[in-house]
């Protein structure tokens, strides 16, 4: 049997448990927690926040509790990369990400061939730390009881004609596969409650109006923030041109309504993207 080489988890411990047991039970908490509205359609992907699982756990379940009864054989998260890397799109060195849970593979097949529809390099870089994908891995891992691969891409520019790209060769690639589609973003950072509530619902309102170029312009113009608003807009795009017609907003939070501190708060939404 070949041994993977796993991507160490950097967050294991403090960003949600090391324990596999108290991480399974802390997940299944948060989904069973979950009252979801009716849903028309087909679920194609979601929209789920990344910060540590006490702060928007709560949140990224209604994401994930979309997904239940699914069978994808193949799972893409785009994320932002929160740290500097002159490449503008990044990707694991490694064969698989681990959690406590287990270890998730990636589809090297798969991203091989989004690489062949991109004049953008992916560059691979090892023992990344970014937090953006990973945080969603054990919601994943709880939400499927069957094997699935992954792909997963940083997006370390924000630029609209790179994300419309990466959307475009992402729908191309994934035309014929079973697959759903991840954004992971968080949405204004460090404004009071108040603030904070009318930046995030300006921007929530980009996402469900399901116009890519729009985020853009919230972002760029003030009206609204989110730290991934190009992964969105490029799931987004791979979603519209798989036939997605409708986004919908599931929940909305601030890191206030769980520290009691509206002072300066991190705002989380969650939504499903729908072919109706």
């Amino acid at each position: 049997m070949t041994t993977l080489d796993l991507r160490p988890s950097p967050i294991a411990g403090t960003w949600y448990p090391r324990n596999a047991k108290a991480l399974a039970s802390s997940v299944d908490d948060y989904l069973s927690d979950v009252r979801l509205p009716e849903l028309t359609g087909q679920v194609l992907g979601v929209i789920a926040p990344h910060a540590g699982h006490r702060y928007s756990g709560a949140v990224a379940a209604h994401a994930f509790a979309t997904l239940r009864g699914l069978q994808p054989d193949l799972v893409v998260i785009l994320s932002p990369f929160h740290n500097y890397n002159p490449h503008p799109l990044l990707t694991s060195k490694h064969q698989a990400y681990a959690t406590p849970l287990g270890h998730i593979e990636i589809d090297s097949a798969a991203l091989a061939e989004l690489q062949s529809h991109l004049q953008i390099p992916i560059m691979p870089i090892a023992n990344d730390p970014e937090h953006a994908i990973e945080i969603e891995l054990p919601f994943l891992q709880r939400v499927f009881t069957h094997p699935f691969k992954l792909l997963p891409i940083m997006l370390s520019a924000q630029e609209e004609d790179i994300a419309k790209q990466l959307g475009e060769a992402l729908a191309t690639v994934l035309q014929n596969k079973n697959a759903i589609l991840v954004a992971s973003t968080d949405l204004s950072h460090f404004y009071d409650q108040a603030t904070a509530k009318i930046l995030d619902h300006e921007m929530l309102n980009r996402f469900e109006s399901f116009k890519p170029e729009t985020i853009f312009e919230a972002e760029h113009s003030g009206k609204g923030f989110a730290c991934g608003y190009a992964a969105v807009a490029a799931v987004e795009s791979a979603s519209g041109a798989l036939g997605a017609n409708k986004v919908q907003l599931l929940k909305y939070a601030t890191s206030g309504d769980v520290t009691n501190d509206y002072s300066s708060v991190v705002g989380y939404g969650a939504a499903v993207i729908l072919k109706q």
